[in-house]
C-alpha cells in the first residue's frame, strides 16, 4: 500500500494506527492493540490466557519490551506490567515468544498457579518437557522444584491444585483412570474414592448433570464413592477442600477394600506421595 492508501484506510476506519509504522485491521483485540501502541509485544499471563492456557488470575495487561526500544509510550492503565530483556527474539510484531511468555508467567504467579500453567502448556502440547527444561535453565535455581512436579495428564487448573492437595495429605492416587461402565475419572484415591473436579464450563446444563449421576451410580456398583468439589473452591479455598477430603478418607476409608477396584482400572499415571515428594511440597511453599 502506498502512503496515500494507508492514510485513506485510516480515515475510513479500515485500519487503526497504533504507533509509527504499526497499523492493524479493524477490529483488533484491545490487549494486542495496547501492547503494540506502548511499543512492545503481548506477553506473560496476557498472551498465555489469549492462547487458551490456564491462568489463575490476570488482573492487568502484560507487555514485553525489547531492550533498546525507543519512544516507549505510557500505558493507559496503571495495572499494566512491562517486562524487559527477553531471551528469545519475537517471531511476530504483536506477540512475544512462548519461551519468554512462560518464563515471565512463572515469576508473576504463585507457585501453585504457575504449576497449573505449566501443566496446561504440556497438556495442550505447546511445548515438550525438554523445551520446558530450556525455559527453567533461564530462571533462578529455586524454581526448579516446579519442574519436578509438572504432570501433562492434568486437563485443567483445578486438577493440578487437587493433585497438590492429595500430595500434601500423603494419599495414594491415580490420575485419568478408566473404570468399566464409568469412563475416565479425574482421580482415583486409595483405590476407592473418585474425585471429579467439576467446573461450570464443563458441567453446566441438565443433560450433563444426568450423565454425571449415571456415572456416579456406575462407580458405586464398583464399590467406589464419588465426590465432586467445585473448581472454584479447589482454586480459592484449598484448605477447606483438603479438610473435606481428609474427613472422607478418615470416616469411610476403613470400610473399603481397594484391591478389587485397582485391579480393574486402566491408568495413565500413578503417583504415591513419598517422603521426598513431601519435601518438594515444602519447598513449593517457600517460593
Amino acid at each position: 500500500m502506498s502512503g496515500r492508501d494507508i492514510t485513506e484506510a485510516v480515515r475510513s476506519g479500515h485500519l487503526l494506527r497504533l504507533r509509527r509504522d504499526r497499523y492493524a485491521r479493524v477490529p483488533i483485540d484491545e490487549d494486542v492493540a495496547e501492547a503494540v501502541r506502548v511499543g512492545g509485544h503481548l506477553s506473560c499471563l496476557s498472551l498465555l490466557k489469549s492462547m487458551g492456557i490456564f491462568v489463575l488470575v490476570c488482573t492487568g495487561l502484560h507487555v514485553q519490551i525489547t531492550q533498546g526500544t525507543s519512544r516507549i509510550r505510557k500505558p493507559k492503565f496503571r495495572t499494566t506490567r512491562l517486562h524487559w530483556n527477553p531471551v528469545r527474539e519475537c517471531e511476530t510484531i504483536h506477540a512475544a515468544h512462548l519461551h519468554d511468555a512462560l518464563r515471565q508467567a512463572i515469576r508473576c504467579q504463585s507457585a501453585r498457579a504457575a504449576l497449573a500453567t505449566l501443566d496446561s502448556v504440556l497438556h495442550h502440547k505447546l511445548m515438550t518437557l525438554n523445551q520446558l527444561e530450556g525455559v527453567f535453565s533461564t530462571l533462578p535455581a529455586r524454581y526448579g522444584v516446579l519442574l519436578s512436579l509438572v504432570d501433562p495428564t492434568a486437563a485443567s487448573g483445578p486438577e493440578t491444585f487437587m493433585r497438590l492437595i492429595l500430595r500434601a495429605l500423603g494419599l495414594r492416587y491415580e490420575t485419568q483412570v478408566h473404570l468399566p461402565g464409568v469412563g475416565y475419572v479425574d482421580f482415583l484415591v486409595e483405590g476407592w474414592l473418585i474425585i471429579e473436579c467439576d467446573s461450570k464450563e464443563w458441567h453446566e446444563g441438565w443433560d450433563k448433570q444426568v450423565e454425571d449421576r449415571h456415572r456416579d451410580i456406575a462407580a458405586a456398583k464398583l464399590g467406589c464413592v464419588t465426590i465432586r468439589p467445585l473448581a472454584s473452591e479447589i482454586l480459592h479455598d484449598s484448605a477447606r477442600v483438603r479438610e473435606s477430603v481428609a474427613s472422607v478418607i478418615e470416616v469411610l476409608g476403613p470400610r473399603f477394600m481397594p484391591d478389587a477396584v485397582r485391579n480393574s482400572s486402566k491408568t495413565r499415571s500413578s503417583v504415591s506421595c513419598t517422603r521426598a515428594k513431601a519435601t518438594i511440597l515444602a519447598k513449593l511453599e517457600e517460593l
